[in-house]
């Protein structure tokens, strides 16, 4: 990556987490809004409509990874069962298996899709705010206490008798859904207080730079509690790897309730190419690894002539593929959604 761009590199993974609160929000909304309206959510409706979005355009990559081996960014792929099933976030072998290695964050996303609405008809049935907030709080300190569970009888060993902790960190932490649900859970509670609490919502949202900065200050702090925690689990680094996540995700959903809120900085602003990139995200999230390593493996000589034309051309192949994918795959089973949803 260019110099100039090297920070970004190292902090893109919040992305990620950023993704997490979106959906939390998006999905929880869809779910949630039906009991205004005096009705709930329809399951096999919303399991069918996550079906046509997700599962076709994921197939075909799969299948190119077996079918292409020249398409794996690595030699090894994790056994099939695990990438059909959306297990291999909680079954990681990431020493040996590396390929396709991304999809763990698409498995933290289908146990969302599973489980939320049999979560929510379950809460719904006897609605209480204590209830709610005592389940989303138990859910972040049970990751609290994952995490606490595997730093101290898991990394401080190893750490201790100096041998590398980097792969228990990514397969019993970054990679498992039971330790990642805080951006889920923050997105989820953005949805809860808009549909259910106005009042509480008009309020936030009349101090969109307040929630702005704050979260800012947040994520900040979440950014430097997490910058040594590939050589350390002591200090700092130990604080990050329990309450990092939790406090990043609060952090990034109050970015999203100020991009929400009628005054918020982010609101007033719209990116040139956005669109083009959240209509080609899914496709880009499913082929970005793989393009890097065909761009190394196809142009060779490109590595020479500098970081920048690197990153030109590795962008526009990964949207090109993206694209294609889009139109070819993705595209026609939307459309194939949108009509079985249209009947009555």
């Amino acid at each position: 990556m260019p110099s100039a761009l090297a920070f970004a590199a190292q902090m893109g993974w919040m992305g990620v987490d950023l993704f997490f609160v979106l959906s939390g929000y998006l999905i929880g909304s869809q779910l949630l809004r039906p009991y205004l309206r005096n009705e709930s959510p329809r399951l096999w409706t919303f399991y069918r409509s996550r079906f046509y979005r997700v599962l076709p355009a994921y197939l075909v990559v799969l299948a190119t990874y077996y079918i292409l081996p020249v398409w794996r960014e690595r030699p090894n792929l994790p056994p099939l069962w695990k990438l059909l099933t959306f297990t291999q976030n909680l079954f990681a072998d990431y020493r040996i298996n590396q390929a396709f290695s991304h999809v763990w964050s698409l498995c933290i996303e289908e146990h969302f899709y599973l489980f939320l609405p049999l979560v929510v008809l379950l809460m719904m049935g006897k609605p209480s705010i204590r209830k709610t907030a005592a389940l989303l709080g138990g859910l972040v300190l049970f990751g609290v206490c994952v995490r606490s569970f595997v730093l101290f009888y898991m990394l401080r060993p190893l750490a201790s008798a100096h041998q590398s902790f980097g792969l228990v960190y990514l397969e019993r932490i970054y990679y498992p859904t039971y330790s990642r649900l805080d951006g889920l859970l923050a997105g989820v509670t953005i949805a809860l207080v808009r549909t259910f609490r106005p009042v509480w919502w008009s309020a936030l949202t009349k101090r969109g730079h307040t929630l702005f900065l704050l979260g800012l200050f947040m994520v900040g702090v979440a950014t430097w509690l997490f910058k040594g925690r590939w050589v350390s689990v002591s200090g700092v680094s130990a604080f990050g790897t329990v309450i990092g996540f939790p406090l990043l995700s609060l952090g990034l959903g109050l970015l999203v309730a100020s991009a929400l809120s009628a005054n918020g900085l982010l609101s007033r602003f719209k990116v040139p190419g956005a669109k083009l990139i959240a209509t080609l995200a899914y496709s880009l999230y499913l082929t970005h690894k793989e393009l890097i390593h065909l761009v190394d493996l196809c142009i060779p000589a490109i590595a020479k002539a500098g970081a920048s034309l690197w990153l030109v051309i590795y962008a526009v192949s990964c949207l090109i593929v993206a694209a294609m994918l889009y139109l070819c795959v993705e595209r026609p089973f939307l459309i194939l959604r949108d009509k079985w949803s249209a009947k009555p």
